[in-house]
């Protein structure tokens, strides 16, 4: 079992950065791989990165590449989402999810363990 707990959300102008994190509990955390996804008021929850287990490879949405950027600390037990030129598009709820697969995947049906979620909100 993997307990998440997102962190780091907050409110930011547009075109500024935020960094959130995501803490895993339990010493099989290196064997998960983790993504992000969010929803916006609205909307579907959509994938919006992740990270394999050993942070080799990487994957993310295109509405998101080349400004966010996905790491993981398995040390610590922590995944991080570093969010860049953040546009008002991006505010929705970030959440972080465990997947038992060596490699992230973009459907949510491939996750085992989900976080609470984290309000992130760009403001114009």
């Amino acid at each position: 079992q993997v307990q998440l707990v997102e962190s780091g959300g907050g409110l930011v102008q547009t075109g500024g950065s935020l960094r959130l994190s995501c803490a895993g509990s339990g010493r099989t955390f290196s064997a998960y791989a983790m993504g992000w996804f969010r929803q916006a008021p609205g909307k579907e929850r959509e994938f919006v990165g992740g990270i394999g287990w050993s942070g080799g490879i990487t994957d993310y949405a295109d509405s998101v590449k080349g400004r966010f950027t996905i790491s993981r600390d398995n040390a610590k037990n922590t995944v991080y989402l570093q969010m860049n030129s953040l546009n008002p598009e991006d505010t929705a709820v970030y959440y972080c999810a465990a997947s038992p697969r060596p490699r992230a995947p973009t459907a949510e049906r491939n996750y085992l363990y989900w976080g609470q979620g984290t309000q992130v909100t760009v403001s114009s």
